[in-house]
């Protein structure tokens, strides 16, 4: 096991070096350029996530397709990857994660455009969509396509299946001594009861779980926030001057490079909010929408929501309670997050509870990305076989050693994003046709052709 870790930690070291950081910041920024910083108008793609469009074709609402994603975004990264980040990075990984989520709307925005605008109706009647169809059909590279269905396939198994797994069992036998086997055996009977009644069965328990969950979960990092008020300045400064300069180690922190700081906090944004991966314009495209760029707004707020406000939040509270307690600055990885918690009252319950819906609620939203994939590669039936393989996964990630995992969902989440990558470059141009349209000359009401 240990040989398989040190060779996914050399491919990482290869898959995230500055290539990587330059084609994925450079395409955030580029998108954000060319489309006239789609950020702009969060507010309206906020009311429009609450709206109901009628007269319009999909399988699930907007709402229902958002809080998918959400529910396949907002996860462990948010908690665990976070700390991972700030104890491999240093602090100045916080602003290269903010960073990466703050820009990463405008590719998040331009992947459900294209999924939209390029889906099918297969033979059930049901919308399917994402980077494969756009690669396919909008660029006409069905290797490419293939390529990015092989990843996504087996990348749900990484990022949205045993990893998630892993963190709450690893939680509940730290805390209150469950053995893995039977968080894993609970959690996989909870996951196969939503997983095995299909994507509106999905979306449901998403739509009703993502806004609890969220809510909860700001709230604790705000009382703790408060909490730490007498640091925040402080930590908001390390923050930001450690993404530019090195930091150095003592007081709770490791000496940390600003490529290590870049590297991990762009990975660990990535990995929160998936923007340039191409996951979830998967289920953007099954949305009932008038047009593509409605429901390419709605889902430029899953990445705001997901790292522009809850990663940022989870950042400043880390680094705030390692300048406040000596307690805390001697946690690393996992157990930074367990630590800063633990200050607050009742904060390993909130914690567990957190951790428990996010990783859960990834379990289901990445379920539905894999069996798409699957579905694309080999057909319907093949999907259907994908899903219970995917369960039994769940069990097994609760038993897997946690190092291992986060580096193998590494390597496949860049190996997901080059292709998709190269496919929002080049069809950039249909993007900006598109958001011209309907966004620029106002006729976001409009049925698309």
């Amino acid at each position: 096991m240990q040989q398989i870790n040190d060779f996914f930690t050399l491919i990482n070291g290869y898959l995230w070096g500055w290539p990587m950081i330059v084609l994925l910041l450079g395409t955030h920024l580029f998108l954000s350029v060319r489309l006239r910083f789609p950020q702009r108008k969060i507010l309206k793609a906020i009311r429009l996530s609450v709206s109901k469009d009628k007269d319009s074709t999909g399988d699930v609402s907007q709402f229902g397709a958002l809080a998918t994603a959400l529910a396949a975004t907002i996860g462990t990264g948010n908690i665990v990857g976070v700390a991972l980040a700030v104890t491999t990075g240093g602090p100045g990984a916080v602003f290269w994660c903010w960073i990466c989520g703050f820009f990463g709307m405008a590719t998040k925005y331009s992947e459900a455009l294209l999924a939209v605008k390029y889906r099918v109706k297969d033979t059930e009647g049901r919308m399917l969509g994402g980077p494969m169809y756009a690669l396919e059909r909008g660029l006409h590279q069905k290797w490419l396509a293939v390529l990015f269905a092989i990843f996504t396939a087996l990348a749900a198994f990484g990022i949205g299946c045993t990893v998630q797994a892993n963190a709450i069992s690893t939680i509940s036998f730290e805390t209150y001594g469950i053995t893995h086997w039977m968080t894993g055996l609970f959690i996989t009977i909870l996951a196969a009861a939503v997983l095995l009644g299909g994507v509106k069965r999905i979306a449901s328990v998403c739509g009703k779980l993502v806004p609890f969950m969220a809510a909860f979960y700001v709230i604790g990092c705000v009382v703790l926030l408060y909490m730490n008020r007498a640091y925040l300045g402080q930590a908001v400064s390390l923050i930001v001057t450690s993404a530019f300069t090195p930091t150095a180690a003592g007081g709770g922190f490791i000496g940390a490079t600003v490529m290590m700081a870049a590297r991990y906090g762009i990975a660990r944004g990535l990995f929160s909010n998936e923007s340039g991966m191409g996951s979830a314009p998967i289920i953007a495209a099954a949305a009932r929408t008038k047009n593509p760029v409605r429901q390419a707004l709605v889902s430029s707020t899953g990445t705001f929501w997901d790292t522009v406000v809850i990663c940022a939040l989870t950042g400043i509270v880390l680094v705030s309670s390692i300048l406040a307690y000596p307690d805390v600055s001697t946690a690393d990885g996992a157990a930074l997050t367990k630590a800063a918690f633990s200050k607050l009252p009742l904060g390993p319950h909130v914690l567990n509870l957190a951790i428990l819906t996010f990783a859960l609620s990834t379990i289901l939203g990445w379920s539905y990305y894999g069996e798409r994939a699957m579905e694309y590669l080999a057909g319907i039936r093949a999907a259907n076989y994908y899903r219970y393989v995917y369960v039994l996964a769940v069990f097994l990630g609760s038993i897997v050693s946690l190092d291992i995992i986060w580096n193998v969902a590494d390597s496949l989440n860049a190996l997901m994003a080059i292709p998709n990558l190269i496919s929002l470059l080049l069809l950039s141009g249909v993007i900006a046709r598109e958001t011209r349209k309907y966004l620029w000359e106002n006729r976001l009401d409009e049925a698309g052709d």
